[in-house]
């Protein structure tokens, strides 16, 4: 990508239920090798038997984005659904669900999320790596068209309505 500056590496959190543990754990490692990833934190689960309830997991990891320790997050139960809600609801910060590659893309260009939901029973390991892969590449554009109505969303969340 020549002409285009580099931008620093990400900190990821990284977080799943016990039906997301296997695909979170594999993306986990991707990450770990990834060049544009400075560092990958996991707040788990991280035992196959370990029943905490998804919104446990997504909120801690939301939290982290929302507090500048991580720049994104990456969660997964099973169908990413609930993560993607979870986080929702942490203030100054934007989730989707995504199974496929636009919209990955559309999820930070168009609407600057910072966290991306995955649903293990939705999406096959080789699928969400190549997902992960690109939503790595995906920055958003402040000066974009879409930063207006991300500002809007943003006053809304912190009261200021008009």
């Amino acid at each position: 990508m020549s002409g285009q500056p580099q931008r620093r590496p990400l900190r990821v959190a990284v977080g799943a239920d016990e039906a997301g543990l296997a695909l979170k754990d594999a993306l986990a490692d991707l990450l770990r090798g990834d060049a544009r990833v400075a560092a990958v934190r996991d707040f788990g689960v991280h035992e196959p038997d370990d029943r905490t309830a998804y919104p446990n997991i997504g909120l801690l990891a939301a939290q982290a984005v929302a507090d500048g320790q991580a720049d994104r997050a990456l969660l997964v139960c099973g169908t990413g659904i609930g993560m993607a809600i979870t986080a929702n609801k942490v203030a100054g910060v934007r989730a989707t669900v995504a199974h496929d590659a636009y919209s990955v893309e559309r999820s930070v260009l168009s609407n600057n999320c910072q966290v991306l939901a995955l649903g293990a029973r939705v999406v096959g390991t080789e699928l969400a790596k190549r997902l992960v892969r690109e939503w790595l590449d995906l920055e958003f554009d402040d000066s974009s068209a879409s930063a207006r109505k991300v500002e809007v969303i943003s006053r809304y969340e912190s009261g200021r309505r008009a």
